[in-house]
């Protein structure tokens, strides 16, 4: 009994940290940095964002942003 109360634990560990953690989409990719040699950052982390918006770096600077729209199949 012991051996199966140890493994369930076990299981539910590995599920656990395979759980994804903030938010499941990534930031776009900047293709084009402005000249600024410091741009001005609205935000410094996700967590500063309001909801369903993430911390993403943009051309110029910091900025919150919402997810990008999904491209049809």
């Amino acid at each position: 009994m012991k051996l199966v109360a140890t493994l369930l634990l076990v299981g539910m560990l590995i599920l656990w940290t395979e759980l994804p953690t903030g938010s499941a989409w990534s930031c776009p990719r900047v293709r084009i940095i402005c000249a600024m040699l410091n741009p001005p950052n609205q935000c410094y982390a996700d967590r500063q964002c309001p909801r369903y918006k993430k911390c993403c770096p943009t051309f110029c600077g910091r900025k919150c942003i919402s997810r990008p729209p999904s491209l049809p199949v």
